[in-house]
């Protein structure tokens, strides 16, 4: 579970810190209308020990940017991934922003971005200390709880974190392979480069890994979509080969063949598992073009020349 918990950590971290400013025009539009995007400091990790316990809290993301008026005005926006449901969470979240604004003498906008699959009832957001029916402290921050949000409302957003974050939203039993495909549709429009696009792609791989019924539906969708937009997806899935996926990439292609000429002779699908990743990846590109298996023995005994 640990191990798990770093992984999350990881990936979100990773997915916010290199879309940051994408990240806010998403939830936060008009924060990011009122900062200076050309200066934003992403700080190191900052850690702090609770007192009482000796438990040691570090923060996800701490951003240390400016306003746009008023100046040398600065503040830092706070970002906090939460992959498991944590009772009392709202009070770590207002240790963080204690800590942070002692530390640094600087205001804060904490944000904290939920990602647990349940509970799915709304979640706490703010902190309050009340004594004798008076308000002590009343400490808010905003709450992103991605099982509330449906996948649907974000499907047209032009935005990489959308179609990343897409994957961690509510999403019926039956809709997970559409979920998966429209992500990758989506994030094929975008036009990232090529690490921006596997960091995505990646994202969604891992939160959306489908059940042999999930993986045939999405695979016979794939098949129905305009050449075009097979070409630019399957360049997306192809690229999971480099990041250790090279048997999710042969189904997908051997799929594909059959989806495209019917069923494949099982000394060509031999032949098909021989190839070198690189031979696999320029067979995903060319049998967009095939018509029949005569294309496909044709372009194999190429390979074989060229060998």
């Amino acid at each position: 579970m640990e191990k798990e918990s770093i992984k999350h950590d990881r990936l979100f971290k990773e997915l916010l810190k290199t879309f940051f400013v994408e990240f806010l025009e998403l939830f936060f539009p008009s924060l990011l209308a009122e900062i200076d995007t050309s200066y934003l400091e992403f700080l190191e990790q900052e850690i702090f020990t609770e007192l009482k316990s000796g438990e040691k809290y570090n923060a996800d993301l701490v951003v240390k940017t400016k306003l746009k008026s008023g100046g040398e005005t600065f503040l830092l926006i706070h970002v906090e991934s939460q992959a498991r449901y944590e009772t009392n969470f709202e009070q770590r979240m207002f240790r963080y922003f204690a800590f942070l604004s002692q530390n640094h003498g600087l205001p804060v906008y904490p944000i904290a971005v939920l990602s647990f699959d349940s509970p799915r009832s709304p979640q706490p957001n703010s902190y309050e200390v009340v004594i004798d029916n008076q308000v002590i402290l009343q400490f808010n921050y905003n709450v992103i709880q991605l099982n509330r949000l449906n996948w649907r409302d974000f499907m047209r957003q032009e935005n990489p974190v959308a179609t990343a974050l897409m994957s961690k939203m509510k999403i019926d039993k039956d809709d997970r392979w559409r979920v998966k495909l429209e992500c990758l549709r989506l994030l094929a429009t975008l036009k990232l480069d090529p690490a921006k696009t596997r960091l995505i792609s990646g994202f969604i791989d891992t939160y959306l890994q489908l059940n042999a019924e999930e993986e045939t539906q999405f695979q016979e969708e794939i098949g129905t979509l305009a050449s075009s937009e097979q070409e630019e997806i399957m360049e997306i899935v192809t690229s999971w080969m480099l990041e250790g996926k090279e048997q999710e990439g042969l189904t997908i292609v051997l799929r594909l063949l059959t989806r495209r000429m019917g069923e494949i002779a099982a000394e060509l699908q031999e032949q098909i598992r021989q190839l070198s990743l690189i031979q696999l990846e320029d067979l995903a590109e060319a049998l967009l073009d095939f018509e029949a298996q005569t294309d496909l023995v044709a372009w194999l005994q190429g390979v074989e020349a060229e060998e």
